[in-house]
């Protein structure tokens, strides 16, 4: 099999994701997009040991969804994530041996690894606070949309820990430059929604009532293309920040001919044969 080949492209046990029940965290199927809300208002949706599990096996199980073409990920009550919870998980960490902290800590990294495998694009509604693992749960999407009153911290530095948690080190100076990352992993100041747009973090800004609305809305337009094309294009995008240009190119092109084989690359010759718009089936 050759590197641009995704596993979860080519066939497996496919899953109904509409009949899913996480019981950490509410989810919907709207359409063909998979809505997941951080559902502890109270809180600001923080996340405990069963809702990081919850989510990684969530979007584990969704690799396999055929029905969901796109996901969102939002919080409830006005604020997205405001990170692990203090008295469920923090507490407890202290009192933990290096092998059950080191079990954890890969746990909560395969979060981030289960949505960045998941074939479908990602899209975070973040408003409010958004902290801690609530941050990297937004730089592990694909695309975010976010309000100018919310704000990011990346704030591990502010209880003690390095920034290099759950992958942030190498993703999100991608996303907004090694300068701009460095001050806020050093510093763990938030970044504020008018920064997080003009950074690049933010791909969109909307207002706290339209946010959800915005977020679906572009979650369907992405979801009414192809299915396959857009699998692939999340994978050699994640895939060749380790390659070489030469080596990027030529893994582009098995990842390209390998789309042309689709039956939606067909449709859209078609469609544009006959002056239609395409119709996307994801095979």
């Amino acid at each position: 099999m050759s590197r641009a080949m995704d596993p979860h492209l080519v066939g497996g046990n496919r899953r109904d994701a509409a009949a899913l029940t996480p019981t950490h965290v509410r989810w919907h199927v709207d359409g063909r997009v998979g809505v997941i809300t951080l559902d502890r208002p109270e809180r600001k949706n923080p996340l405990t040991f069963d809702s990081y599990a919850e989510l990684r096996d969530l979007f584990r199980t969704l690799a396999q969804a055929d029905d969901v073409r796109a996901i969102v990920i939002q919080g409830a009550g006005g604020n997205f994530c405001s990170g692990g919870d203090v008295h469920e998980i923090i507490g407890p960490l202290t009192a933990m041996s290096m092998p059950d902290l080191l079990t954890f800590t890969r746990m909560t990294g395969d979060l981030v690894k289960a949505m960045r495998a998941c074939p479908q694009p990602i899209v975070s509604a973040i408003d409010g606070v958004c902290a801690g693992a609530g941050a990297i749960v937004a730089m592990a999407s694909d695309l975010r949309v976010g309000t100018a009153r919310s704000k990011v911290a990346f704030l591990f530095s502010r209880v003690g820990l390095a920034g290099c948690d759950m992958g942030a080190c190498s993703i999100l100076p991608r996303l907004i430059g090694q300068g701009r990352a460095s001050e806020l992993l050093f510093t763990g100041r938030s970044m504020s929604g008018d920064e997080a747009l003009a950074w690049g973090f933010y791909n969109r800004v909307a207002t706290p009532e339209d946010l959800g609305a915005q977020a679906i809305g572009w979650a369907a337009e992405i979801a009414a293309g192809p299915a396959f094309g857009h699998a692939m294009t999340k994978r050699m995008l994640h895939q060749e920040w380790a390659m070489g240009v030469d080596e990027a190119i030529e893994s582009e092109a098995q990842a390209q001919a390998i789309c042309m084989m689709t039956q939606d690359f067909h449709r859209a010759y078609q469609a544009f044969a006959a002056k239609a718009k395409p119709a996307f089936e994801g095979d």
